[in-house]
């Protein structure tokens, strides 16, 4: 059983950003904002910081081989501002979602950032099919209990999937014996990292000679909890008004078929796009429903989205 991602953090080049890490350490206001777009910036080596964790479980910093792939990953990702900087205004949007979802799993608030190096929270679609926030296959979506046909493909309903992911993590902790290796599991698989552990007659996942994709996958996790953690001392400046917010919705139930979804969205004052935006599990322009299933969609409240 395995989980196949897009990984986000991208290798060697420094995207041109008007962002410093001589950054202020207060919120900006508008007119010291303004100032600071011009000519403002530079590019500093970075201090990785004297302790880290992930779920509550240290990192070995002491180790020169952990500092230095941990060093790495905080300079490509500090560095590489654009996608930084959308990381920051999609986490004010989805973070409220996924956070107490994984806290009523008991699974540790940190594994929200496995989410955004997985897609970097959009409905992302690997070559190889893995979906969604949390790229799962279509097998381990199904073995979970997700519909994922044609017509409906739970695998981009995010509440759903967070459940998914946290169901599959939860089993990987029990397996391997720690978040650390459940989260290089959801890279590369429970059966994969068992099998590396025992062959390479160690424990944890530090100690691991492992393949550069699952060897830097809980390093760019760490990477992106320490700059979403603390963005001024990474150089990332901006005001809560420039971060996105989740449009208040409401549901509506469904236990029959919906044979042209563009005519439903027009009877609740909305169009087709606006629909699809909500609800990207379903995934055709009617919904099939043979079965009489029970669904709930999601519409906008009034007045959020204007012509």
């Amino acid at each position: 059983m395995k989980i196949i991602k897009n990984a986000l953090a991208a290798v060697g080049l420094l995207a041109i950003g008007a962002l410093s890490i001589n950054a202020m350490q207060e919120a900006p206001t508008d007119e010291n904002f303004e100032k600071k777009l011009i000519n403002d910036y530079n590019v500093y080596a970075l201090q990785v910081p004297d302790y880290m964790d992930f779920a509550g479980e240290e990192v070995p910093l002491s180790n020169p081989d952990i500092l230095e792939r941990m060093d790495r990953e905080l300079l490509v990702n500090t560095y590489w501002q654009s996608n930084g900087l959308l990381m920051f205004k999609r986490a004010k949007k989805y973070f409220p979602i996924i956070e107490p979802i994984l806290a009523k799993h008991g699974v540790p608030d940190d594994f929200k950032y496995l989410a955004v190096i997985e897609s970097g929270l959009t409905n992302a679609k690997s070559p190889a099919g893995a979906s969604g926030f949390w790229q799962i296959m279509k097998t381990t979506g199904r073995e979970y209990g997700l519909e994922v046909n044609d017509n409906v493909d739970e695998r981009y309903h995010l509440e759903k999937a967070t459940e998914v992911a946290c169901d599959y993590l939860k089993k990987a902790k029990e397996n391997l014996g720690s978040w650390t290796l459940a989260a290089a599991a959801y890279n590369a698989g429970n059966a994969g990292v068992s099998r590396r552990l025992n062959e390479q007659k160690v424990n944890g996942y530090y100690d691991l000679l492992l393949g550069e994709e699952t060897g830097r996958y809980v390093f760019r996790i760490l990477a992106l909890k320490e700059i979403l953690s603390n963005p001024s001392k990474y150089g990332f400046n901006f005001r809560d008004k420039d971060l996105y917010s989740k449009v208040p919705t409401y549901l509506v139930e469904v236990d029959t078929a919906v044979t042209d979804f563009a005519g439903f969205a027009k009877q609740f004052g909305i169009n087709y796009k606006i629909l699809k935006l909500h609800n990207p599990w379903l995934r055709e322009p009617h919904l099939n429903n043979k079965s009489r299933k029970q669904y709930f969609i999601e519409l906008p409240k009034e007045g959020y989205y204007k012509n």
